[in-house]
């Protein structure tokens, strides 16, 4: 029986098209290397911070679930918290991939958790947009990755087959997510990489 044929690349957002630079984002506040892994304990490696990232609660609710992780370091949390413009750099390859995919003939999308906060703030590293075909942000949808349902809603969405799709990612449990709804999975470490493992399932 005949392969079936990529038709359709899907990317994550942070540590694939762009770098999430949590850490350097934290450190630019001149916190003691205590208080700051205390802040990334108490924010971006916390399971509140999935809720940002769902787009249910306010930004101030999620704020304050921040900072009840860690109270003694409320004032460092909120001055963290207050411009997360540092939170993801730009990936200077990613407009020229999305190009060359494009005119090879795929349709390319995105699917990530993203907060509505991230978005605004992190807005100039998010502009290869335009050069997609769509995609779905977590917050929009009230869904996070791994939920089945974000996958799901993506393929009914843009009416895609999930066979004819793969999806590249920097965590390995959205890839299983994303690979028993049927999908192709490629686990992102880097483009040279990534472009590798896209040739092996004839995407090239």
């Amino acid at each position: 029986m005949e392969k079936t044929k990529i038709r359709n690349v899907i990317f994550d957002i942070g540590n694939v098209l762009t770098y999430f630079t949590w850490h350097k984002h934290i450190h630019s506040f001149g916190f003691s290397e205590e208080v700051c892994i205390r802040v990334i304990n108490a924010t971006v490696k916390s399971n509140e911070w999935n809720e940002f990232d769902r787009g249910v609660l306010s930004d101030e609710e999620v704020e304050n679930l921040l900072v009840a992780n860690d109270p003694g370091v409320e004032k460092e949390i909120r001055q963290m918290m207050d411009d997360l413009g540092g939170l993801v750099e730009k990936a200077d390859y990613a407009i020229p991939w999305i190009q060359e995919l494009k005119q090879k003939g795929y349709q390319v999308y995105f699917l990530s958790n993203f907060s509505y906060k991230a978005g605004r703030e992190c807005a100039h590293a998010l502009d290869f947009f335009p050069y997609m075909d769509g995609g779905i942000l977590s917050c929009e949808e009230k869904l996070i990755k791994p939920q089945p349902e974000i996958y799901r809603l993506l393929m009914e969405r843009y009416d895609l087959i999930p066979e004819e799709c793969v999806f590249l990612d920097d965590t390995p449990a959205n890839i299983e997510a994303a690979e028993k709804e049927g999908m192709h999975g490629i686990v992102f470490t880097t483009k040279e990489e990534a472009v590798i493992a896209l040739e092996k399932l004839g995407v090239k």
